[in-house]
């Protein structure tokens, strides 16, 4: 059979192409994606345009660097990979949140939701010269994403269960979505065709399902009564959204599509920040070592390994002398794991070879840091969700 046969062989069931001399390329004729998104170029592995140094000539003047935000002392520490060092900090707005890559991968912006304040913004960051620009007043944006066509950001107002629509470069709001039984909207993920999303609901133990094209809520789904959900990735071939739930120490697995809850993968205490592997076989997950929201140093954090193929741990890294892994995300070249130590004012490195564990003090409070630059065509947004 060779390859140049695929095209006619396309028009038959898709379950035939499995185990054939098929190329990407040919299999992208397979995703329908929602106007002005980027093709989808294997069907099979959504991350593959996210492998190992596979970088966007968008960011070859980026410096590599790992931003953190810090929640308490309202700055950023930035710190040389190479050297594991700290090398700057700045200033930002009242509680930095997550350090979010826009869609166009020329701008990292600080969400600063200022809690329990009126003054949220977001703080502008050059990555070629990794220094922050003029802040931009927006209500509370705890965490952002980008609609899949990167004309729009999302910047998810937890406090208020709303989803702001904004211009992308501007910021500029076109439209409000409340969500109002997602209490807690946080964080999100979205079909592999960009039809949807799924966010989480942190302080209602359940998912809200949007239509990205009609941008409208279609559904909740209830996951664990008491539950706190967290963090949320698909896996590779779009099918299954992996949800860290850290009441519930591990991950529920639901089918995008059918909205509906279909298993439960045990990992640790605390279960909250979850990362692919650069070859997209693995999820990291980061269990923060509490199921409090406010826990104490020491803890018992952990990264489980989840295999995408089997949906089983297969490993398990602790923390000597304990610690709370949060958020964060893979290098490019996927060697280290780069998560905040969120109660403990300290980030980790986790070498993915052996899970040995560096560990450098920063700012108060930790949280969402970005590892810049990413492989991928473009970013959907919270700490580099990469296609």
């Amino acid at each position: 059979m060779k390859c140049n046969h695929f095209g006619r062989l396309a028009s038959f069931a898709g379950a035939v192409l499995t185990g054939l001399c098929v190329s990407a390329a040919a299999l992208a004729q397979t995703v329908t994606t929602v106007p002005g998104m980027p093709p989808v170029t294997n069907p099979l592995d959504m991350y593959s345009n996210a492998g190992a140094n596979m970088f966007s000539p968008a960011v070859k003047d980026a410096l590599p660097r790992i931003y953190v935000p810090n929640l308490r002392s309202n700055d950023v520490y930035v710190i040389d990979p190479a050297t594991f060092k700290v090398v700057d900090k700045f200033k930002v707005g009242f509680s930095p949140q997550h350090v979010v890559p826009s869609w166009d991968l020329q701008t990292l912006w600080v969400t600063n939701n200022a809690e329990g304040r009126t003054d949220g913004s977001l703080t502008p960051i050059d990555p070629k010269t990794g220094k922050p620009g003029k802040e931009v007043m927006v209500d509370d944006p705890y965490n952002m994403y980008f609609t899949p066509n990167g004309k729009e950001a999302i910047v998810v107002a937890e406090a208020h269960a709303r989803l702001d629509f904004r211009d992308a470069h501007t910021m500029a709001l076109t439209r409000s979505l409340q969500v109002p039984q997602c209490k807690g909207i946080n964080h999100a993920d979205f079909s592999i065709d960009g039809k949807y999303a799924i966010f989480t609901c942190e302080f209602g133990g359940k998912v809200a399902k949007i239509d990205m094209v009609n941008q409208k809520v279609v559904g909740y789904l209830d996951l664990n009564k008491g539950g706190m959900p967290q963090d949320i990735r698909v896996s590779p071939d779009g099918k299954v959204f992996y949800i860290a739930d850290m009441m519930a120490d591990g991950v529920f697995l639901v089918d995008g599509d059918s909205f509906t809850k279909i298993g439960f993968i045990k990992t640790g205490i605390g279960t909250h920040g979850e990362y692919p592997s650069r070859d997209g076989t693995k999820l990291y997950v980061a269990n923060r070592g509490s199921n409090k929201v406010h826990g104490p140093r020491n803890g018992p954090g952990s990264v489980s390994v989840i295999d995408f193929a089997t949906r089983k741990v297969v490993a398990n890294w602790p923390i000597p002398g304990g610690g709370s892994p949060d958020m964060g995300n893979v290098t490019a070249d996927g060697k280290w794991l780069w998560l905040s130590g969120r109660f403990d004012d300290v980030v980790y490195a986790f070498d993915t070879a052996t899970g040995k564990v560096k560990i450098i003090k920063v700012g108060m409070e930790p949280h969402g840091l970005a590892v810049w630059p990413q492989p991928g065509r473009y970013s959907l947004g919270h700490t580099g969700i990469m296609r």
